[in-house]
């Protein structure tokens, strides 16, 4: 029996109260960045890693949006993460695909937005909340 619950949020509105499980993510970031030049995994398998990607990017920008509008619109640190942003954006607006070259792309997405993450943190700590 799974004690896991699926949540369907089609609006986002509980984006912002979920904390992400980032230790996760970046230990499947790594692994995929990790992967030899002959994997041999399905198509089917790589889609599902992208899509988990994907989804993890997703809620990591929302993080750094959020993060980063808590700084005044002439800070050196928000016009950063709008830039990263942007990219994210331009990047998952691409539907995923079963390759293993996409899915790296999103692993590369996920750490890139953790690290601006981080570096918002550094910034204004209160504006990113403790994983």
């Amino acid at each position: 029996m799974s004690t896991h619950m699926v949540l369907h949020d089609p609006a986002g509105l509980l984006e912002g109260e979920l904390p992400l499980d980032r230790a996760t993510h970046e230990r499947l970031a790594k692994a995929v960045l990790g992967w030899a030049a002959d994997l041999d995994l399905p198509p089917a398998d790589l889609q599902q890693i992208a899509l988990q990607l994907t989804g993890a990017a997703r809620a990591v920008a929302g993080d750094v949006r959020r993060a980063a509008d808590l700084l005044p619109e002439d800070h050196a640190a928000r016009a950063l993460a709008d830039v990263v942003l942007a990219k994210a954006h331009r990047r998952l607006s691409v539907p995923p695909e079963g390759t293993a070259r996409c899915a790296q792309n999103r692993a590369r997405l996920v750490r890139a937005l953790y690290e601006r993450l981080d570096r918002l943190a550094g910034v204004a700590p209160q504006a990113v909340m403790a994983p």
